[in-house]
């Protein structure tokens, strides 16, 4: 009697599908039969599965491999052809339809009616769109991944277009734009151009039909603006549920439209298709880029029509910018502010999942500058001059011509709100306890397209009290990630970005404005606050530089292009910044890293500008620096009589040192007791792999580099005639008793010294005769450094403005301080440097050329590599939308998973009782 009782209460809430997807997997009618059935027809009952069967995007990516859809474009191609135009057909025609939107989505009654649905005679319209966009998700990768560069097969299917019977249909009146940016390209073509007078339809004997991927752009515009399904009902006007009105208040409208978080995941579904649509130039090698631009991007950036286009643009950038200011109470927001939750549940809320969508999409149509879409270049030639049109680019176009101070005001309140989150996330009490914002990446790139594109946004930035704060958010999330390979990539772009900001004269100007925000204690120097902009700029370029052992040498030279720009606005520098710019200086004046690589000495170049004009324009406000450019005398001549077979002996000398150092640690830990020896043996085999990876040629940094304080004893005793701050090669830092850290003695330069100062740089006394293999181990991939070289660029150096400082002021100094006492001589010496004028014989300043970033194809095609990477990065979980294909834009390296880490501040507070050591031998075992 109670046999069937199960069966009857489950099947009618749909709880039994789960056989249905199993048997989608196994049996022939399942999705087997795409591939070993040939010319399946588009009536065929055989494709209604695909519409009703799956519940969650999870459900399609599971059950539709991209093997399945290889085999089926291998064996039954037609048969993945039909698949697409009968989901796209279905799609067109559901939206359409009055029935849909069905049920109001995300609520109770929608969740328990997609289970009843699957057993019972009704229809539910809106799943059956979300299956068909998940369907196209899941297909269109493995589609453009088989096709490569050749494109026949989408050409056939998406973009030939049909000519038919013309018939004449009466235009429906257009709605009126919700806000209107000025336009100077009028009448332009593509759609962007606005026609007031009214289209008289004329009839013709043929008329061609949109192509089907024009159609499917249409359809998935109209879905992100569907009444019921993306946006509030209460806006539905009439029995028109399409109607194309900004998503939220911000840029373009003043007005709200309401609660729109229970469609969040209904634009998650559109926007990613359409950033699949938008994927397809990632199966393109970067080689040919511009020269085969995707038709799909083209489509987005040049048809759209000029209200979707700016509907759009808006509506993502508002979502973008209210995220970090919008109180959404969710379960999933809640949640995620309980300390450690992330480690537990690792669901993404759906707010989240949106604006990270909206950045996505939103960079990818910014970047895109192939084929027909590129810049036009100015009418003067330069580069850095080019801008977008409305036939280039709509998206760039349009976000070019933002200038309302409201907007500007919003978007960059925005920004710095998600960069405020990260930072409060990394600087929490609790390390790790929180997870970190998730599209922070995707934020950066967004500024620096906006800075990049809007000159007049540029300069509100600058003009306003914020600069400083974004030039600290910057820095300190490039101090952040500087440690983790996978983040180099955006390092560099971080780089790119401080550098534009710094060619800007209004930059400079903020310079000596005190840092408002809370910078993490872990990011300030020791025995220092953060203290200016400009202290906190040269303390933070210096440690990106001097603790990431070269893996970051790329981005080496933006980051001193930076300083060089600002140099000329540099006020008051502290002891600490003054002595990170001397480390840098040193380091890179090191002959190892000099002849290493053949651009190394342009940075060298770039040092001498930092102090040079320091000199020219603020000699007075810099005494510190001043003083610690005089102190480095002997670095400043050796410079001057720098030749390649010094720089050999130099090198050959230093590893003899570091050679010995090895020998005797490992004499010292034989000698040793037994029980000493079983202690320390990990420790000794760890310095000495330091000490030999340290004979690297290649720019290797020490990460113990000492932060190096001047207090008055330290100023009196260094000018008293030996140097106190001890200020080590960024290459190795040498043992207290080697003598390369032996005292500087400071002379001063005669005046037939100073008449001889040039002599002495073309003079090349040593012959490299024997030296010339051993320059084979110096210079880096296959670079060999020679003495023509060396003459080449050590003759161009700009040392004479520094030189006739130092011979200038310092017998003065020691005149002063010779008749002085000890504790007053420190505050004799800072009062003279600060009033000190060598008008009369320095130079005059030369005009000041900030170097600008320009944009270069390289560049061009290695940001289009980085977004991409991130958007590939972020669809590997939890769906995989690009999993297992053939990407060629980038390479993707697949590595292990590593079990988590507590970090060393948790490890203290507990103790040391899960540190790291203690853990090390059972992780490697489970591995």
């Amino acid at each position: 009697m109670f046999a069937k009782l199960p069966q009857t209460l489950t099947a009618p809430f749909g709880l039994l599908t789960d056989e249905a997807k199993l048997a989608f997997r196994s049996r022939p009618q399942g999705i087997s039969k795409l591939y070993t059935t040939r010319h399946i027809a588009e009536t065929d009952s055989y494709w209604d599965q695909y519409f009703t069967l799956f519940d969650t995007p999870s459900d399609v990516f599971s059950l539709i491999s991209p093997h399945d859809i290889r085999r089926a474009l291998l064996d039954s191609p037609e048969n993945v052809a039909t698949l697409i135009r009968v989901v796209t057909s279905r799609l067109f025609n559901l939206v359409s339809d009055h029935t849909f939107p069905s049920v109001p989505p995300a609520s109770m009654a929608s969740y328990a009616t997609s289970f009843m649905m699957t057993s019972s005679t009704g229809r539910n319209a809106t799943k059956e769109v979300l299956n068909s966009l998940r369907v196209l998700q899941r297909v269109l990768p493995v589609v453009f991944e088989v096709e490569g560069e050749s494109n026949a097969f989408e050409l056939e299917v998406l973009w030939k277009k049909i000519e038919v019977d013309d018939e004449i249909v009466p235009t429906a009146p257009e709605q009126a734009p919700q806000f209107v940016i000025e336009d100077d390209d009028d009448g332009s073509e593509s759609g962007h151009g606005s026609n007031t007078q009214p289209q008289i339809p004329h009839p013709k004997r043929k008329k061609t039909l949109p192509s089907l991927g024009e159609k499917l752009f249409t359809c998935v515009n109209d879905l992100m603006f569907c009444c019921g399904f993306s946006l509030p009902t209460k806006i539905q006007v009439d029995h028109y549920k399409i109607n194309y009105v900004i998503w939220e208040k911000g840029v373009g409208s003043t007005t709200d439209s309401g609660p729109n978080h229970a469609y969040d995941s209904n634009k998650t579904e559109v926007l990613r298709l359409l950033l699949v649509l938008l994927s397809r130039q990632i199966y393109i090698p970067p080689a040919a880029l511009f020269t085969h631009p995707s038709f799909y991007t083209l489509h987005v950036i040049r048809k759209t029509p000029r209200r979707d286009v700016l509907t759009l643009l808006c509506s993502l950038l508002n979502t973008v910018i209210n995220s970090a200011t919008t109180n959404n109470m969710t379960i999933a927001s809640v949640a995620g502010k309980v300390p450690y939750n992330h480690l537990v549940f690792k669901g993404e809320d759906s707010r989240t999942a949106l604006v990270g969508m909206c950045l996505q999409v939103l960079c990818v149509l910014l970047d895109f500058q192939s084929g027909p879409a590129r810049d036009i270049a100015s009418d003067s030639g330069d580069a850095s001059s080019s801008s977008p049109t409305a036939q280039t680019n709509a998206f760039r176009y349009f976000l070019a011509k933002l200038h309302r101070t409201q907007d500007f005001g919003f978007i960059l309140s925005g920004i710095i709100a998600i960069l405020e989150q990260q930072l409060a996330i990394s600087n929490n009490l609790l390390p790790g306890s929180r997870k970190s914002v998730p599209y922070v990446p995707e934020t950066i790139v967004l500024f620096w397209k906006i800075i990049e594109l809007n000159k007049k946004f540029r300069a509100y930035l600058l003009e306003s009290d914020k600069a400083v704060d974004v030039l600290a958010y910057l820095l300190c999330y490039s101090l952040e990630i500087k440690d983790k390979p996978e983040q180099h990539g955006l390092c560099r772009a971080l780089s790119y970005i401080i550098q534009t900001l710094s060619a800007e004269p209004a930059f400079g100007n903020k310079l000596s404005s005190p840092i408002n925000i809370q910078i993490p204690t872990k990011w300030v120097s020791q025995g220092a606050s953060h203290g200016t902009a400009g202290d906190f700029m040269i303390t933070s370029i210096y440690s990106i530089i001097a603790t990431t052992s070269g893996s970051l040498n790329s981005i080496y030279p933006a980051l001193i292009i930076a300083l060089a720009n600002a140099a000329p606005y540099f006020k008051n520098l502290s002891v600490v910044a003054s002595n990170r710019l001397l480390q840098l200086f040193t380091s890179f004046s090191n002959p190892l890293f000099l002849l290493s690589d053949e651009s190394h000495p342009r940075l060298l170049f770039l040092m001498l500008e930092v102090f040079n004009s320091v000199v020219f324009h603020h000699l007075p406000d810099n005494p510190n620096l001043l003083y610690a450019v005089i102190t480095a005398q002997k670095t400043f001549e050796e410079l001057g009589t720098f030749t390649l077979a010094r720089g050999l002996r130099e090198i050959q000398r230093v590893q003899r040192i570091k050679e010995e150092q090895a020998s005797k640690a490992e004499r010292d830990r034989k000698d040793s007791p037994q029980e000493e020896r079983t202690s320390t043996e990990s420790a000794h085999q760890e310095k000495l792999r330091l000490l030999m990876n340290e004979t690297d040629p290649a720019f290797t940094v020490a990460s113990d580099i000492e932060s190096t304080s001047s207090s008055g004893e330290d100023l009196e005793a260094g000018l008293g005639g030996h140097e106190q701050t001890e200020t080590r090669p960024l290459t190795s830092p040498p043992s207290e008793n080697s003598p390369t850290t032996s005292t500087i003695t400071i002379t001063a330069v005669s005046e037939k010294a100073r008449g001889k100062m040039k002599a002495r740089r073309s003079l090349s006394s040593d012959t490299v005769s024997g030296d010339r293999m051993a320059t084979a181990g110096i210079g880096r991939n296959g670079f060999l450094p020679t003495q023509e070289w060396v003459t080449s660029w050590q003759q161009g150096l700009p040392l004479d403005t520094v030189m006739l400082v130092i011979s200038e002021l310092l017998p003065k100094i020691q005149n002063l301080q010779a008749g002085r006492q000890r504790a007053n001589s420190a505050n004799a010496i800072t009062d003279f440097l600060r009033s000190v004028t060598l008008t009369d014989i320095l130079p005059p300043a030369p005009v000041l050329y900030p170097r600008r970033f320009v944009w270069s194809d390289a560049s061009i095609v290695w940001l289009t590599s980085l977004i991409w990477g991130g958007v590939y990065v972020h669809g590997m979980s939890p769906l995989g939308i690009w999993n297992s294909t053939n990407v060629r834009l980038f390479f993707v390296k697949h590595t292990q998973p590593q079990q988590r880490q507590i970090t060393d501040t948790m490890s203290s507070v507990v103790g040391g009782l899960f540190s790291p050591t203690r853990q090390r031998p059972e992780r490697s075992s489970n591995q």
